[in-house]
């Protein structure tokens, strides 16, 4: 299934259209569980906590203007939030997330792929739209 937008703002807030970079990705929106049983319960009581969001985007090395690598290298040395679009079959998903990594890993068939872990900024919960 092809994704009509995957696309991640670079530090300088500019929207970096990615998905042809991205060869694969993995995101969750789990939610807290506080266990709330009394000794008078013979099974489990819980109540729905705060809301979350994580992403790993995983890609091929492009280092062309406004492409995976302009968005990502200086990750390690800035610390902004950048929203990441996801959309796909009309539905959309627009975090605010903080990257914690930029990875690079030369093979030794000579391939240079990309990873890059991201988690939720600002407190909002993320949402399909």
């Amino acid at each position: 299934m092809g994704w009509t937008a995957l696309s991640v703002d670079g530090s300088d807030t500019s929207v970096n259209d990615i998905k042809n970079d991205v060869t694969n990705f993995e995101f969750a929106t789990p939610r807290g569980v506080q266990d709330v049983t009394g000794v008078d319960k013979s099974a489990m009581e819980r109540l729905l906590l705060l809301a979350d969001f994580s992403i790993t985007l995983n890609g091929v090395f492009n280092d062309e203007a406004d492409k995976s690598h302009a968005t990502f290298k200086d990750v390690a040395t800035t610390s902004v939030a950048r929203t990441v679009t996801l959309t796909v079959s009309g539905q959309t998903i627009a975090p605010e997330c903080l990257f914690t990594d930029y990875a690079l890993t030369r093979a030794a068939d000579g391939s240079l792929v990309w990873s890059a872990p991201g988690v939720l900024a600002n407190g909002t919960a993320p949402a399909w739209s």
